[in-house]
């Protein structure tokens, strides 16, 4: 589905679709990718006796429901730290599992690995994997510091300042160079780094393009 409205990144000679929410969309693969979901983020930090409304999953779910709508995707690849822990599967509400049963009937789906989340197998279908390349583009949970080829990950939850006028703004982004995207945080209980901070400028030694998202899309913004 193409739209004027709409924000390109360009990886590999393959267009990919900033999405206002967080995900990337390939057209041609017809191919969601979403990053960081953490899902049970607040049961997690509740068991530490650290108490947030335990709603995070559910706002997620409906989020990551619209999307899927919105792009009927043949397949979704989630990018790690899908749930906040490895037993976060088994913590969720019966009406949120079976929301995401729903997203996934019918679509391949493919589960990355993540720091939060190393071993999923089993817990839910889907396909369980440390990384996966398709279309020549390695898709992964963590950037590597010289990628091999063209890369899309996650796992540092960018974001950036936006001055306007009137004050400012701190919003997820998207970062991309000619070799890489690091996507920012899909999850609705989610912080985030400033893309000044080292862990996230030092992937990008020549120019980094930014996009922060907005309401109805995504905008470059000065980086």
């Amino acid at each position: 589905m193409t739209s004027t409205a709409e924000t390109v990144i360009s990886l590999a000679g393959r267009p990919f679709v900033a999405d206002a929410s967080g995900a990337l969309w390939c057209a041609a693969a017809r191919l969601l990718v979403v990053s960081d979901l953490h899902l049970e983020k607040g049961s997690s930090l509740a068991a530490r006796r650290t108490l947030i409304p335990p709603y995070d999953t559910a706002q997620t779910l409906a989020t990551l429901a619209a999307v899927i709508a919105r792009y009927r995707p043949r397949a979704v690849i989630s990018l790690g730290d899908s749930f906040h822990d490895r037993a976060g599967p088994t913590r969720m509400a019966a009406p949120d599992l079976a929301a995401l049963r729903s997203l996934q009937a019918g679509r391949d789906w493919i589960w990355i690995a993540g720091n939060h989340d190393p071993v999923l197998d089993g817990a839910l279908p889907g396909q369980c994997c440390a990384e996966i390349v398709e279309g020549a583009v390695r898709f992964a949970h963590e950037p590597t510091a010289a990628p091999a080829g063209p890369e899309i990950a996650g796992h540092l939850h960018p974001c950036v300042t936006v001055v306007a006028r009137g004050g400012s703004l701190r919003r997820k982004a998207f970062v991309s160079c000619e070799t890489r995207i690091v996507m920012p945080a899909f999850g609705a209980f989610t912080g985030g780094l400033d893309i000044r901070a080292p862990a996230i400028r030092s992937l990008f030694p020549g120019r980094m393009t930014v996009f922060a998202l907005g309401q109805q899309r995504a905008y470059r913004v000065a980086a």
